[in-house]
């Protein structure tokens, strides 16, 4: 049963919240009235995820995100965010927060990224005592347009990370996210040019372990019945590289937005938005049907800088 602590100077909006969880999941939720409590009751019992409001007395969202990162960092911090306080939760986010949600979107999505994140973060938990000396490691899928395909390619690809010992946990958190989101973009957005206005209720599917009858229909008919996904990872003690394609007709690259506290608040370009805070690098084929996302090792990134 994973325990997922609510972290909300207000009475009113963690009950709303614990509303929103206990919906579908056989969820424990416990409550926090400002990151400083939060923080006390993980010392005893860390839970298993973290959903926090950003502005609050004594340690705000922020600085608990910072903290569960440095502390707890098997624990996924989702903040929630008001359009007031947007440009803080892009900071928290780059943190070590694993994910976000805009209050104007709770009951849309507060259930679905807290299942994600919790997902992303169960891949992380292999021992590590089997990890090889391996210096590289590839990874090369084409997938047909199976939602159900996507959690274990990215439980793989993390799982690999772990055997090269690369990057932190949180960022291996980020990094599945990222890929999942660039994944989905590519089955749903690419392939199968799904219309914009359903993609929140094929998602919902997707994190909810359910069938979504439009995804079901649009796999079956052509042109879109014969497309893949095409996934390349490659991976070294250094950094992670991986390129994500689709055989959609793409889009124009040059009207791609840039990851920036307005696009938070955006029902659509959420993925993007993670994509690119995540990553280190995010470049697009002129077509806009192949994704290059790169992360760097922390270890990594410090040394360039320190020879810069």
């Amino acid at each position: 049963m994973p325990i997922i602590l609510l972290v909300d100077d207000s009475d009113t909006d963690r009950k709303v919240m614990e509303g929103l969880l206990s919906v579908d999941f056989d969820w424990l939720v416990t409550h926090a009235k400002n990151g400083a409590e939060a923080l006390d009751s993980m010392q005893d019992a860390p839970p298993d995820a973290v959903v926090t409001d950003l502005i609050m007395p004594e340690v705000d969202g922020m600085e608990l995100a910072r903290q569960c990162s440095e502390q707890f960092p098997d624990v996924p911090v989702v903040v929630v965010t008001g359009q007031e306080d947007a440009s803080l939760a892009f900071e928290a986010l780059r943190q070590g927060a694993a994910s976000y949600v805009p209050k104007s979107q709770l009951a849309d999505k507060l259930l679905e990224t807290v299942g994600q994140v919790l997902s992303v973060r169960d891949a992380d938990k292999e021992d590590e005592r089997i990890v090889q000396l391996t210096t590289n490691t590839r990874y090369r899928f084409d997938l047909e347009n199976d939602p159900a395909l996507i959690a274990p390619l990215v439980n793989r690809v993390q799982h690999g990370m772990i055997q090269m010992q690369l990057c932190s946990p949180t960022q291996r958190m980020h990094l599945g996210i990222a890929l999942e989101e660039a994944i989905i973009n590519a089955m749903y957005h690419g392939n199968l040019e799904l219309p914009s206005h359903r993609l929140a209720e094929v998602r919902r599917h997707l994190h909810d372990g359910t069938t979504s009858e439009l995804v079901e229909k649009r796999r079956l008919q052509e042109p879109y019945a014969s497309r893949r996904v095409h996934i390349a990872a490659d991976l070294t003690r250094k950094r992670a590289q991986f390129v994500v394609g689709h055989e959609g007709a793409g889009f124009d690259v040059t009207q791609m937005p840039d990851a920036n506290p307005g696009a938070l608040e955006a029902d659509h370009g959420r993925g993007l938005v993670l994509i690119q805070t995540f990553m280190d690098e995010v470049i697009f084929s002129d077509t806009g049907n192949e994704m290059r996302m790169t992360l760097l090792d922390p270890a990594n990134k410090l040394a360039g800088a320190s020879t810069s």
